[in-house]
Parts: C-alpha cells; sequence; structure tokens
C-alpha cells in the first residue's frame, strides 16, 4: 500500500496536523526538513504556513514548489512510535542501529 497525505492543517511554527490514507492522524514538526535552496524560503513562517494538499501529488506542497514527500511527513509525524521502527528502517529514515 502507498501512503499518501489526504490532509494538512497549519497549526504554528513549523508543525502541521497531517492525515494520512491509512486512516493515522497525527502533528509532524517539519522544521528539520527545512534545509536546501528549494526549503530554505519555507523558514519565513507566512509563506510555511501556506501549505497546502496536492491532490494528485497526494501530499503536502508549498507556492514556491516545495513538497515533501509522505512517507517522509508520515516519520516525522510518528518517529517515536516504536512499532513503525521497522518500517522507518527499512525505508532509511533510521540506522540499524538506533533503537
Amino acid at each position: 500500500m502507498f501512503l499518501h497525505v489526504t490532509d494538512a492543517e497549519y497549526i504554528d511554527e513549523y508543525k502541521v496536523k497531517v492525515s494520512f490514507s491509512n486512516g493515522r492522524t497525527g502533528v509532524a514538526d517539519l522544521s528539520s526538513a527545512l534545509k536546501g535552496s528549494v526549503f530554505e524560503p519555507l523558514k519565513d513562517k507566512s509563506l510555511f504556513s501556506m501549505l497546502k494538499v496536492d491532490k494528485e501529488l497526494e501530499t503536502i506542497i508549498w507556492p514556491n514548489g516545495a513538497d515533501l514527500a509522505p512517507e517522509y511527513i508520515y516519520f516525522l509525524t510518528f518517529r517515536d512510535d516504536m512499532e513503525l521502527q521497522p518500517k522507518f528502517r527499512e525505508w532509511g529514515y533510521i540506522s540499524q542501529r538506533e533503537h
């Protein structure tokens, strides 16, 4: 099953309430994703807050063309969920050495 973002709502700072196609909802802190030329402008919270879900890409996008992989948003949302650690290792978001 492919994972998609179905809804996203800006909360504050760089936090977003996100709903996924598997029925899970949570809050993602996206501040760690704001690196690189396309993401650097999103440090401006007024631009960051303009996020929306692109129904074709099925993920969060911003007016400057930035977008994030749904799996990465899922990882940032549920990174502390111990049951998901094997999946996050499989996706390469955590190393085999991390517990």
